[in-house]
């Protein structure tokens, strides 16, 4: 199942995971998941530009230490099987792929 099943399945309203594979920005996510989101896009993108006040961002909206580090640690760990994966030509399943 992919991500986008899932999102739709739990109580989600249908259109939501769409919604955010197209934009998570103009999906209308609440201000932590936006937060959230934010925060994984700039660890994945520009990892050296990290600083406090990216974790002081997430605390104002309710984030604890300890899920800033699960967001911190599934981030780095999406990175790390992709680039494990690309570095092997692993190849995406059939059906799995955007095509």
């Amino acid at each position: 199942m992919s991500w986008i099943e899932t999102i739709n399945t739990e109580d989600w309203d249908g259109e939501l995971g769409a919604a955010i594979e197209d934009d998570w920005r103009t999906a209308g996510l609440d201000v932590r998941r936006t937060a959230m989101l934010g925060y994984a896009e700039r660890l994945t993108r520009t990892p050296a530009d990290m600083d406090s006040d990216d974790i002081d961002s997430l605390r104002a909206v309710g984030f604890s230490d300890r899920d800033i580090l699960d967001i911190a640690e599934v981030t780095a760990y999406f990175a790390y099987v992709n680039r494990i994966a690309d570095g092997l030509g692993v190849t995406v399943e059939p059906g799995l792929d955007n095509g």
